[in-house]
């Protein structure tokens, strides 16, 4: 995979304010805050570079008001790493393509994973399948 950098300046001018605040500085939207995505199969993707991160299919309603998934599309797409912030010790994922910070994974989802990917809406586009 090849990996894609670009300078502050050129993911400023490449991103919205709060997408840009989420994915480059590690921040969060409110929950319930993000736009509903179309109906029908598809897949999410990076809104920095467009990587495929996580397929409809595996999305499901955790009620915590963030886009939830049991599973990356690929796991070789969606990289991980320890946050320490806000006085407690989670894992957050990022794009494994341009290290965009999408959200934390916790041990608490749906079979077959019994993971939830809880995701910053944000951070994700959607390719509706063809």
């Amino acid at each position: 995979m090849e990996k894609i950098t670009k300078t502050d300046a050129e993911w400023r001018e490449q991103l919205s304010d709060m997408a840009y605040k989420v994915t480059r500085k590690h921040g969060t939207e409110r929950a319930f805050s993000h736009e509903t995505f179309p109906e029908g199969p598809g897949t999410f993707t990076c809104v920095c570079c467009g990587a495929p991160l996580f397929d409809k299919a595996h999305k499901f309603d955790s009620g915590t008001g963030w886009p939830s998934f049991y599973q990356p599309k690929d796991k070789e797409m969606v990289g991980e790493s320890v946050d320490s912030s806000w006085f407690m010790k989670r894992t957050e994922v990022h794009c494994a393509r341009c290290e965009a910070h999408l959200g934390h994974v916790f041990p608490d989802g749906p079979r077959p994973t019994g993971l939830r990917y809880c995701i910053n809406g944000v951070a994700l586009g959607f390719e509706p399948e063809a």
